[in-house]
């Protein structure tokens, strides 16, 4: 426990693919042209490789010309608070059947701009930490 009476502990590889599951939302971070832009997405899960949808533009483009990304889902209960972070490669993908796939998984994002590109992100590693979110009793 730290001063403030904080206990964290990393998370298994296992929980971490939960909390990834369970978030509605994720925050993309690509970096590209020496700049680094952050971009929220919903997501999905399908066989530890995280897939979202995009439109052409500025997120398509950065991870064309720098796929290298991280990934971060965050939440928190009444007990803890937790992070996740995967970095990894993201890529473009359009072969009906992995489209098709994809398409199941219930992906609907939220932005009212059609969405008509599929992006996977292939992990490289996946770490993660949670935050006991109760003080000590010994104050």
């Amino acid at each position: 426990m730290d001063e403030t009476g904080s206990q964290t502990r990393m998370l298994t590889e296992t929980e971490c693919w939960d909390r990834l599951r369970r978030a509605p939302y994720g925050r993309l971070a690509a970096a590209a042209a020496g700049e680094v832009d952050i971009f929220p997405v919903n997501h999905a899960i399908a066989h530890d490789v995280i897939v979202f949808r995009t439109s052409a533009g500025t997120k398509l483009l950065e991870l064309t010309i720098h796929s290298t990304v991280a990934f971060e889902v965050d939440g928190f209960d009444e007990r803890e608070a937790f992070s996740v972070v995967v970095k990894g490669r993201a890529e473009e993908f359009d072969r009906d059947a992995e489209v098709l796939d994809a398409e199941r998984l219930g992906v609907a994002p939220w932005a009212p701009e059609e969405k008509d590109r599929w992006v996977r992100i292939v992990p490289a590693s996946v770490q993660g930490r949670a935050f006991s979110r109760l003080r000590a009793a010994a104050d």
